[in-house]
């Protein structure tokens, strides 16, 4: 199939972005520093962090996870007929760095990339920082004389596999509880707390972060209303709280949650970590170790549900979502799926979309303040 007729033109790859985590003890104070990097944390500190890593061998589980996506991603482009459409994988703190990544692909011939991120929701940590991370490789590989042009796959959080995967996933884990206190489980939704400030500018408007999560809470337990006939209690919740305590960040906790509803008279709880696409160290640690213990101390049974990982309905969506895009770039009008009342998210990020608080401002690729195709290294891109 020619590259005028392939489905995924004018794409010639597709680059997976994800965070990055280290391989072993050795790599994870380098590796916090790369995520810290500007704001000043001292190495002490960094050590006190790095704990959570140290507890499970000094290897984050995130980089086999985004191996096994990167799998059923190639064996669904495979099947749809895009074997040809190179898929390669990069991260914004650790090997295989971004940069390395998009270099690979312009050597195997590519000019023209689409990113998938590993992160649904819209936020600075959650989108306009990877879009930083691609601006400053397209620059830098502009000083090589590497001309390479990206885009972003829109935001997935309400794509219906997205949707399948989380809802599948509660099912399992009532499955999981006793009969006599299954029907009156809480779920209890979870996500990465951020600050309050940046929760304010997620999005064109502002607040995006809370109300696509409060989309999705909705609609699975709507779900799971229809497939149980029953309507469990609920809540949005937040884990991974970091930064000084004088800063506010979106609350409440998920250890203070689980005490209020075992306090209240829930006799059990479900889990469901649906701000995250797999079972990455937030997941491992703050779910798995941290509340566990919080619900083991206060007797309250609690199941865990699965993240989306590689779920066959997920992994099917974001095919969609990079063929969606794609027919778009071609000047057609390609179905545009999204369940809920927020509609499909935009393909290109307006100006000042999930503003930059922390930093000076930095060229973001992929959104309506970036010049594209950057000229030189170093060369400032127009930016709000």
């Amino acid at each position: 199939m020619s590259a005028e007729t392939s489905p995924s033109a004018p794409y010639d790859a597709l680059v997976l972005l994800s965070f990055g985590g280290p391989e072993g003890p050795d790599d994870v104070v380098p590796f916090l520093e790369n995520v810290t990097r500007g704001r000043g944390i001292p190495r002490e500190r960094l050590v006190e962090v790095g704990e959570h890593y140290f507890a499970f061998g000094g290897r984050s589980p995130i980089n086999d996870q985004n191996k096994e996506l990167l799998a059923a991603l190639r064996a669904e482009l495979d099947a749809r007929g895009l074997g040809g459409l190179p898929l390669v994988w990069g991260n914004r703190n650790w090997d295989p760095y971004l940069t390395d990544a998009l270099r690979e692909a312009h050597e195997a011939g590519a000019r023209r990339v689409l990113v998938l991120t590993t992160s649904a929701y819209a936020s600075y940590s959650g989108c306009r920082q990877y879009r930083e991370d691609v601006a400053a490789s397209l620059i830098a590989l502009a000083g090589e004389g590497r001309a390479l042009r990206a885009d972003k796959v829109r935001h997935y959080f309400n794509a219906p596999g997205f949707l399948d995967a989380n809802t599948d996933a509660v099912l399992a884990a009532l499955d999981e509880l006793d009969d006599d206190v299954r029907d009156g489980a809480h779920l209890v939704f979870t996500t990465h707390s951020i600050p309050t400030a940046m929760a304010e500018a997620a999005g064109p408007g502002g607040g995006a972060y809370e109300a696509q999560h409060e989309a999705v809470r909705a609609e699975v337990v709507r779900r799971v209303a229809e497939r149980t006939g029953v309507e469990h209690p609920s809540a949005l919740v937040y884990c991974s709280r970091s930064g000084p305590p004088t800063q506010p960040w979106l609350e409440p906790d998920v250890n203070d949650h689980l005490e209020a509803v075992s306090a209240a008279g829930a006799p059990s709880a479900v889990v469901a970590p649906i701000g995250f696409i797999s079972d990455h160290m937030e997941v491992k640690y703050d779910l798995d170790t941290e509340a566990a213990e919080t619900a083991e101390g206060l007797g309250l049974p609690v199941a865990r549900a699965a993240t989306a990982g590689v779920h066959g309905a997920f992994v099917s969506s974001l095919v969609d979502l990079v063929l969606e895009r794609s027919a778009a770039e071609r000047g057609e009008q390609p179905q545009r799926a999204a369940v809920g009342p927020l509609g499909p998210s935009h393909d290109v990020c307006p100006v000042g979309c999930c503003r930059n608080l922390r930093t000076p401002e930095k060229p973001a690729a992929c959104g309506a303040d970036w010049a594209d195709p950057p000229v030189a290294a170093g060369a400032p891109a127009a930016s709000a």
